[in-house]
């Protein structure tokens, strides 16, 4: 073997080498805070969650819970305790469960606006009976949008190629710096290497309300988008010093949207004066307290800068 050759080989295994450890220090960290969530009423089933905090707080997904007030719960140590469901949100579907429980790890939520395509993505969970099971893979795409059980559109979802199975629902997808960047939740049946998972900023919107009001309360405005970069000219036109905005993709007739004249492929740059950088923000600025007042859209159409007010209204079942 050349020189050359032997070079390159021992570059390849370096490579993997520091593949290998990056996931497995990943899953080192994460791994024992999921859980294997088990409902025996009213109709019996399993799926995955994971601990985000100290106190026993759990996140996983609304379908994995059902109509279920109470849950079964069950850590890598061995450790079974019962849960209670604080509340759900089928929109995103998500949920968030409390055992009072002592569990000695638990996984905190990341920063999903940080993610780049290409980088590793990591799912661990219990798909199909076998659990705590790794699959590693790359976040494919950002800012997916899927529709939920309730037909509602899920936005800001994150596409990974990780293996995903019946039973990975609600568990983490992981960086490999080790923290959470979505919940899994879907898999296109009859697809090779199409999953998703509710990106973990929009994850931390609901936990929140969920403690707060036992609920998620939105404000409605009737629009679907996507996150996209901020030409350097319209940022400053914009007097933003962000580099990305939210473009609608669709906007419905009638809505709160259309009735105060935003249009497909408009650009919301701000809301009430607060940066609109992302999806996230989009549905986190959206919340219950603007039901009803009037919000100002700073909008960016084609080469000039416009202010709408739009009046959200309360988000129907």
């Amino acid at each position: 073997m050349s020189v050359a050759a032997e070079k390159m080989t021992s570059d390849d295994a370096a490579l993997l080498d520091a593949y290998s450890a990056s996931v497995a220090d990943a899953v080192d960290r994460i791994g024992p805070a999921v859980c294997r969530i088990e409902i025996s009423q009213p109709r019996a089933g399993q799926g995955s969650g994971f601990i985000i905090s100290p106190d026993g707080l759990i996140v996983t997904n609304s379908h994995v819970v059902g109509d279920a007030t109470s849950v079964r719960i069950a850590i890598p140590n061995g450790v079974h305790a019962e849960g209670r469901v604080l509340g759900r949100d089928p929109d995103t579907d998500l949920a968030l469960v409390r055992s009072h429980a002592s569990f000695p790890d638990f996984a905190p939520l990341g920063n999903s606006k940080l993610l780049r395509r290409g980088q590793i993505a990591i799912a661990i969970g219990n798909p199909l009976g076998f659990e705590w099971t790794v699959t590693a893979g790359v976040v494919s795409a950002l800012g997916r949008s899927m529709r939920s059980a309730t037909g509602r559109l899920i936005d800001d979802v994150i596409q990974t190629d990780a293996a995903l199975n019946p039973g990975n629902s609600g568990g983490p997808l992981v960086s490999s710096a080790g923290e959470v960047i979505g919940v899994n939740t879907a898999v296109i049946r009859g697809a090779q290497g199409i999953a998703f998972a509710v990106a973990s900023n929009t994850a931390n919107f609901v936990i929140s309300e969920i403690i707060r009001f036992g609920k998620v309360r939105r404000a409605f405005i009737g629009v679907s988008a996507d996150t996209v970069a901020l030409p350097r000219r319209a940022a400053l036109m914009s007097g933003l010093a962000t580099t990305s905005a939210v473009r609608l993709r669709k906007v419905e007739p009638g809505s709160p949207a259309d009735r105060a004249g935003l249009n497909e492929g408009d650009v919301i740059a701000a809301i009430d004066g607060q940066p609109v950088t992302g999806v996230d923000d989009l549905v986190r600025l959206l919340d219950g307290s603007r039901i009803g007042r009037d919000t100002r859209c700073l909008v960016l159409r084609r080469s000039t800068a416009v202010e709408l007010t739009v009046v959200p209204e309360a988000r129907t079942a």
